[in-house]
């Protein structure tokens, strides 16, 4: 496999920061905080032209995507929403003197954060809390509201999460652009074959006796998936495998989310936030489970490891080579673990201590390749040619 520049893009409390590799995958730098120090919640990428987009925000600045065109050089922000700091410089002239504030209309009013990010076929997706999904045609400069979702007949039974309402997982097929998924914390999973006119919840579970004995609020029940989904991600290939971390288990389908199979046996817990597939491998699959909701939510017996399946969730392994496995309590969050397509291929998290983590080896071992970062919300890579 032809090697490529590999840069670890990540979302912080404070900014955006870029760790680049290199195509030897060493001597990590670190550069940033972009962004304006806003949160950032999700970075990505386009490995064709090396544009990069971080959505972000929250209740003071409102909610926005970054945009950088040349390579994370420099970077402009399109707002989408007002925040505190909006009213406070209407009143305020030398406080809107000092912060370069326009008074301007902005397209949106009813969410105060960007969550979530995905390129697919020639289209910017994000997803926002509360939970709606944007698009854009034009890299990101102007953005609709896909009121398909919007106006799902569900919508007003959705309930959110800890972290709120928010729509923070998009996955899109490869091949068919027609086909969508989004994963919602606390309303489950949904599927478009529409360019997302029409959405079709999709949480039923395989095999509902199997899953009875779950006494969790946020468990399986009525025949269906604890709809508090984590992360979610598509296996390759043409077969619409599927796998999640939901905030009770972890699952797969193998047929575009109509059904979920339980892959949670052998893991140490059931909770965890992360979930990632290989490149090319549809049964090749790491998650880090923690040790519960309520019980601090770090790795089990605070030695930290991530569980390997290569073999669809029949099975898993515990990888901890070069992970801390004495007094470890940090947290890796739903979008904190990204992979590149090298081969081997690398897989990547971050934690809320502000510590990167690398394998080069599919998981087998680990590095820390950067520390002291802000709290890390979001992991992804960008493998260029």
């Amino acid at each position: 496999m032809r090697t490529r520049a590999v840069t670890i893009l990540v979302g912080t409390s404070k900014g955006a920061f870029l760790i680049s590799g290199g195509p030897d995958r060493n001597g990590w730098a670190v550069t940033g905080p972009f962004c304006g120090g806003w949160p950032i919640n999700h970075v990505i990428g386009d490995p064709d032209t090396g544009d990069l987009w971080a959505g972000g925000g929250g209740d003071w600045h409102g909610a926005g995507i970054w945009r950088s065109t040349d390579g994370g050089a420099s970077w402009s922000v399109i707002r989408l929403t007002k925040g505190t700091m909006d009213n406070w410089a209407a009143n305020d002239q030398d406080f809107a003197k000092m912060i370069g504030w326009k008074d301007e209309a902005l397209p949106f009013t009813n969410f105060s954060q960007i969550w979530s990010l995905g390129l697919a076929h020639g289209t910017l997706y994000a997803g926002t809390k509360p939970a709606n999904l944007l698009a854009s045609h034009d890299r990101g400069l102007t953005w609709e509201r896909m009121e398909g979702l919007t106006k799902h007949p569900s919508a007003g039974s959705w309930d959110g999460g800890a972290a709120g309402l928010v729509l923070h997982s998009i996955v899109a097929d490869p091949v068919n652009p027609n086909k969508l998924w989004i994963g919602i914390s606390a309303a489950g999973v949904f599927a478009s074959e529409d360019r997302g006119k029409i959405w079709e919840r999709r949480n039923r579970l395989s095999n509902a006796e199997a899953c009875a004995h779950h006494d969790h609020p946020a468990a399986p029940r009525n025949g269906e998936t604890g709809h508090c989904v984590h992360n979610m991600m598509r296996a390759p290939g043409g077969e619409d495998v599927l796998y999640q971390q939901n905030h009770h288990g972890v699952w797969r389908s193998t047929n575009g989310g109509r059904s979920w199979d339980d892959i949670g046996q052998g893991l140490p817990s059931t909770f965890g936030f992360p979930i990632r597939v290989h490149p090319r491998d549809p049964n090749m699959i790491w998650t880090l489970p923690l040790n519960g909701d309520s019980a601090g939510r770090y790795p089990p017996d605070a030695a930290a490891a991530v569980w390997k399946s290569s073999d669809g969730g029949k099975s898993w392994a515990d990888k901890r080579d070069g992970l801390p496995q004495t007094a470890c309590f940090f947290t890796v969050l739903r979008q904190a673990m990204g992979g590149d397509r090298q081969d081997p291929a690398g897989i990547y998290f971050g934690t809320n201590s502000g510590s990167i983590f690398a394998s080069l080896d599919e998981g087998d071992s680990w590095s820390e390749v950067a520390r002291h970062l802000p709290t890390v919300l979001s992991v992804e890579v960008l493998d260029r040619s």
